[in-house]
């Protein structure tokens, strides 16, 4: 058998968003108005968590964490997509490509784990009130965060060596704003089966854990709250809780119509992706905020109004 001429590539060429030919400023002005709103309202989140003595919780702990991330996984592609919509230049580099792949899939997966920890913080907090700053002390919380941070970077460095350790023989022009696996795996002359099902494996060993013990916290905490002779005490744990449903629902649903099913239909993988890396990281500040009194009464503080009398 003849042999394939395998090509050392250098860099890659990022098409961008599909069927979008003549929308370049509509889409610069939208993705750079998203990824503003973004930036302003997560650097909001993490001066007003760090500003205010009242907010050094575990539960703020972990929502400035959140914070951070939602800043680094819409930074990831959309700087980027930005620079090649204003300037035309649609060229990455390897390096560059190969760190898209590698963040994106940290930052997911960081973001994934860093849900079931909060969603384990509220279960603490309300199933196991009086013991709760004794389990949840600031080196459990350390610990957490780490351990979300480690296991999340051998996920995504086994993803990114599996992508880039393929033969590729030709075209490096990859049909997408961003450089993620599936679309960079396609320009591949060798078999992607592996790949794709290391990918459904490693997602699912991070993602179907993650998302059973969610659920195994809200009905331990579910009974919790049926139990409660307090109808303010149940309004207050309802508040908590909503807003971490809202964002969980955000994340875990675009994970799962992506990366269960490789062979998705394009347009819709894009929509979700977009959708993933600009909306929910925008959307999560608010939905934190506009129930919280404690967050809205530190964001007042730091623009230097008054706090309200408690």
């Amino acid at each position: 058998m003849g042999q394939v001429n395998h090509t050392v590539l250098t860099h890659f060429i990022l098409l961008g968003i599909p069927n979008t030919d003549g929308l370049q400023t509509i889409l610069f002005f939208t993705f750079l108005a998203f990824y503003l709103c973004t930036l302003l309202g997560n650097l909001l989140i993490v001066s007003a968590v760090l500003a205010d003595p009242r907010l050094h919780t575990p539960m703020y702990f972990f929502l400035c964490n959140l914070a951070v991330m939602d800043i680094g996984f819409s930074s990831v592609s959309i700087p980027k997509f930005l620079t090649n919509l204003w300037f035309q230049n649609k060229v990455i580099s390897l390096g560059g490509c190969m760190a898209q792949v590698f963040f994106f899939h940290l930052l997911g997966s960081t973001e994934c784990l860093l849900y079931t920890v909060m969603a384990y913080d509220r279960y603490v907090a309300i199933c196991h009130p009086l013991r709760y700053l004794l389990i949840m002390n600031r080196r459990v919380c350390a610990l957490l965060a780490a351990g979300c941070w480690i296991t999340s970077s051998f996920h995504a460095t086994i993803l990114t060596s599996l992508t880039f350790t393929l033969p590729y023989c030709g075209s490096n022009v990859v049909d997408y704003f961003f450089c993620d696996i599936f679309p960079v795996a396609k320009l591949s002359c060798g078999d992607t089966y592996i790949l794709e099902t290391v990918v459904f494996t490693n997602s699912g060993m991070v993602s179907a854990p993650c998302f059973l013990l969610i659920l195994a916290s809200y009905v331990h905490i579910f009974y919790s709250v049926v139990k409660m002779n307090s109808a303010e005490g149940r309004q207050k744990v309802a508040s908590t809780c909503s807003s971490h449903l809202a964002v969980v629902t955000l994340f875990f649903g675009p994970c799962a119509l992506i990366y269960t099913q490789p062979q998705q239909n394009m347009v819709m993988v894009t929509a979700v992706h977009i959708f993933g890396s600009m909306v929910t990281p925008m959307l999560n500040p608010a939905i934190y905020t506009l129930r919280n009194k404690e967050v809205k009464a530190a964001l007042r503080k730091l623009w230097g109004g008054r706090t309200p009398a408690r």
